[in-house]
């Protein structure tokens, strides 16, 4: 990881970090960030997960829920990323193996962030999960760096309906080795197959160990989710079309997504388990239109004051995702005894104490996850106040 620090804005509330306000920068995309890490941090850290709200849970199977869009948001956000971080390079083909080294490099911090994850604190390789969040992300990240980088447009949009088509075919047409006919059932399909197959089962997802929702085989069309951003990062690009037409063009794009994912979902249900194609249409129509709408007020109109507490988490994304993971564990590692003479965790004492005495089961949950997200707030902030940005 790589740390910056420069001088503190005079004013936080109305003028965009140094960098933000650099030429070719979207401000409004380091919102997205903060808002989707933000609905990350409060999904993942409920104060008791047996009892959560339905839309902060994800869907049992088939469907989506607001929970559901998450992590492909993220995903395209890295997409458009890429396209303001790599267009330089990409104009200086002489630099294109430079950059390629930079781009494997921060994949393999990612990669290796998400398995010091899984690791900590017992460390057992034996049985550590291979598949997960930053792994996907390190995937993605390197392969659509890759694309950018050596690939145009139409060749890009080109390989987004193969992949989503190919996938498609791939788990309702190839029968699944030792169960039969294809099939989309969580243990049966021909990904969970795979995963167990080249992993095996000690290292999937610890919840089932016969499949993973991070596995192998969906995360190509996860890649699907950032080409949509790399597409659309490039359309914004685009100085010669009018802000009001790319924000017009990426509401079209964005509501034709949603509704060819709906078509899709009629024989190949939206599933994020499964990620698929009418997944990636659906919840990548989403994304556009979000990007749109954030475009047109941040970076157009100029509409900043209520966008602090987002840029807060936004410029700092990878840093509070991975903290957050690591923290909650550490703090239930200090031993505590509780009123009823028992042993328990730190962070489950704080829980028992502070929440579950003066709230209902449901609503002392969900007011420890935006306790968290709050800690988060004001510890990004300070980071933020000092322009501390740490960079994978």
């Amino acid at each position: 990881m790589q740390t910056t620090t420069q001088a503190a804005e005079a004013d936080t509330h109305t003028t965009p970090l140094a960098e933000a306000s650099q030429p070719g920068r979207l401000q409004s995309l380091d919102v997205f960030r903060g808002l989707t890490v933000m609905a990350m941090i409060l999904v993942n850290n409920p104060g008791d997960w047996g009892h959560i709200y339905a839309p902060l849970e994800h869907a049992h199977w088939h469907g989506c829920t607001p929970t559901d869009l998450i992590f492909p948001f993220f995903l395209f956000i890295v997409g458009v990323s890429i396209t303001y971080a790599l267009d330089g390079a990409r104009q200086q083909p002489a630099t294109h193996n430079r950059t390629l080294l930079r781009v494997l490099k921060r994949a393999a911090i990612l990669f290796g962030l998400g398995l010091f994850s899984a690791l900590f604190p017992k460390f057992d390789f034996s049985t550590v999960r291979i598949p997960g969040v930053l792994a996907r992300i390190a995937v993605v990240f390197l392969v659509c760096g890759i694309l950018f980088l050596k690939t145009n447009r139409r060749q890009q949009l080109g390989l987004l309906a193969f992949i989503l088509i190919f996938y498609n075919v791939l788990l309702q047409l190839v029968p699944v080795p030792g169960y039969g006919p294809a099939n989309l059932e969580a243990g049966t399909n021909l990904g969970a197959w795979l995963d167990r197959t080249v992993l095996g089962e000690a290292h999937l997802w610890k919840q089932s160990r016969t499949w993973d929702p991070e596995g192998l085989l969906s995360t190509l069309p996860a890649l699907g989710t950032g080409l949509l951003g790399l597409l659309a990062g490039q359309w914004l690009r685009r100085r010669e079309v009018e802000p009001a037409t790319r924000v017009a063009w990426l509401f079209v794009a964005g509501g034709g997504c949603v509704l060819l994912g709906m078509v899709w979902n009629g024989w190949f249900p939206i599933n994020k388990a499964l990620w698929t194609s009418s997944y990636v249409l659906y919840t990548g129509g989403l994304a556009l239109a979000t990007l749109a709408g954030l475009y047109w007020l941040v970076d157009v109109q100029q509409y900043r004051r209520w966008t602090l507490p987002a840029l807060v988490y936004g410029v700092n994304a990878i840093t509070v995702f991975f903290l957050s993971g690591l923290i909650p564990r550490l703090l239930n590692m200090v031993k505590v005894t509780g009123a009823n003479g028992q042993e328990t965790g730190l962070r489950t004492w704080l829980y028992d104490t502070l929440f579950v005495p003066y709230f209902s089961p449901l609503n002392a949950s969900l007011a420890g996850a935006l306790v968290c997200v709050f800690i988060w707030f004001v510890v990004l902030w300070l980071m933020y106040r000092r322009n501390i940005i740490i960079k994978v």
